[in-house]
């Protein structure tokens, strides 16, 4: 027992460690007004208002929380706001899930009988994994919670413990309906590569089951609509069934979308940290990664088809159980744990933004100070209106707008403050938005200047201001 420890401290080590660096990363991030609107304090709201026992009703897109994703990790996530609400949770359980899957990369590796320096090489390699550093960096996504998961899911199908599959299978599930799509073709590998009859049934029941409850009912009782990605998929439908049914009677139109320029872009991005290590004659664990990497060629939309954002994220983990096999088998270029780190380093530091925090995140020091005392001037809970680079720093509140275009026909009347930065909208807007809302504001008898500092300005209902100095 003593023996296990020891080898795995140094796995232990390297996960705290990162998830301490993730951390202070994404908090960094956050406190230099880099985060945004989308997606931070969309569910930092969401949260708050779960925590405070309020309708889960984003104003920032007027939206049912489970008529985004049904993503119902949402529910035992708000909890922690319950303890106290802060958007620190969120990239604490960011960072940890991502660092997390380390131990089962560790654990699969040793299964496959590899060394405990390359096993624990491997580890190094996951966390490496640009797509781990930089995904922390974009705001949060529940969909970070599956991907230690489903390392793990296939470490306790090989060990034969149904019970703690059928856990992760669930909570995969409860972090966003399109996850179902990789749960299904997980099945489908644990049945026909794996032998895992049992394991591979619940999953393709659960998975299939999940995908129409979550799609066909959950997330159109809620939203009123399609789910929201069908729309970059317009050329194969206008609906999740139609765009199901021409995949397979459209096939000129499937092909004509996977064969770009920007796939193969795409496609390096995703194997070079693992180019090392991936044979063509074990390339089956890539089986459950099909859906997702199906999804990002055959879209226009350009964030899915890079590593900064999540949509690579159910990807990743097969892509490293593919590696491990071709190790296990002695078939990958390189087998040498030094070798496999340096490559690892080198990719990592090529394609991690890190460079970010000494260019990109340092634009807006200029209205830094500005925006902190601003900020600090918010002194109720009243309906705000604000720049998208802003809101995650003022989304514990039920009215949260964003001045971004059309802004300027709102009623203001329904705001208590109103704070933009017109040096760092946050998002790109029209020329003119600007201009309009500040005329539009100023010439509103009910808001006075509050701070007005490097373009920053706070304005305040005047009926605000007047009980919080007889207060």
């Amino acid at each position: 027992m003593l023996q296990k420890n020891l080898v795995l401290y140094p796995v232990s080590c390297l996960v705290v460690v990162w998830t301490g660096l993730l951390f202070l990363a994404s908090s960094l991030r956050h406190l230099l007004f880099h985060s945004n609107a989308l997606d931070l304090g969309f569910f930092d709201q969401i949260l708050y208002l779960l925590s405070q026992g309020l309708p889960p009703i984003t104003t920032i897109q007027d939206l049912h929380w489970l008529g985004d994703h049904a993503a119902f990790i949402f529910y035992p996530i708000a909890f922690f706001y319950k303890l106290y609400p802060t958007v620190y949770w969120l990239f604490l359980i960011q960072a940890l899930s991502l660092s997390l899957g380390a131990f089962p990369a560790y654990h699969l590796a040793l299964q496959d009988q590899l060394s405990k320096a390359q096993s624990q090489a491997i580890a190094i390699v996951y966390l490496l994994y640009p797509l781990v550093f930089n995904l922390n960096l974009f705001d949060f996504h529940s969909e970070v919670i599956a991907l230690p998961l489903f390392l793990w899911a296939i470490l306790v199908a090989r060990q034969k413990k149904l019970s703690a599959f059928i856990l992760a299978i669930l909570v995969i599930l409860s972090c966003k309906a399109v996850l179902s799509l990789t749960v299904i073709f997980l099945g489908l590998w644990l049945w026909i590569w794996e032998k895992r009859r049992v394991y591979s049934l619940f999953a393709l029941l659960s998975g299939t089951t999940w995908f129409f409850i979550a799609t066909q009912w959950i997330i159109p009782h809620f939203s009123n609509k399609e789910v929201a990605a069908v729309g970059r998929y317009h050329f194969l439908g206008n609906s999740v069934l139609e765009i199901i049914q021409n995949l397979f009677l459209s096939p000129q139109i499937v092909l004509g979308h996977l064969f770009t320029t920007a796939n193969l872009v795409y496609l390096i991005l995703l194997v070079l940290p693992l180019a090392w290590g991936l044979s063509w004659k074990h390339l089956d664990p890539l089986v459950p990664a099909l859906p997702a990497l199906l999804l990002n060629l055959l879209t226009e939309h350009l964030p899915q088809k890079d590593l900064i954002h999540q949509y690579a994220l159910p990807i990743f983990p097969f892509l490293l159980v593919a590696v491990i096999s071709a190790l296990a088998a002695q078939d990958s270029w390189l087998r040498r744990p030094r070798w496999i780190i340096l490559w690892a380093m080198v990719v990592f530091l090529a394609l991690a933004k890190v460079g970010y925090f000494g260019s990109l995140y340092l634009r807006s020091l200029n209205t830094w100070q500005a925006s902190t005392l601003a900020i600090a001037k918010v002194e109720t809970k009243g309906g705000v209106l604000t720049t998208a680079n802003l809101a995650p720093h003022l989304s514990h509140r039920v009215l949260l707008k964003l001045a971004i275009d059309g802004a300027q026909n709102l009623d203001l009347a329904q705001f208590d403050y109103i704070l933009l930065n017109q040096g760092h909208p946050g998002w790109i807007i029209a020329d003119n938005l600007m201009p309009e809302l500040l005329e539009k504001i100023r010439a509103n008898p009910s808001f006075q200047v509050s701070l007005d500092q490097d373009g920053v300005i706070l304005f305040k209902q005047s009926h605000i201001a007047d009980r919080l100095e007889s207060w």
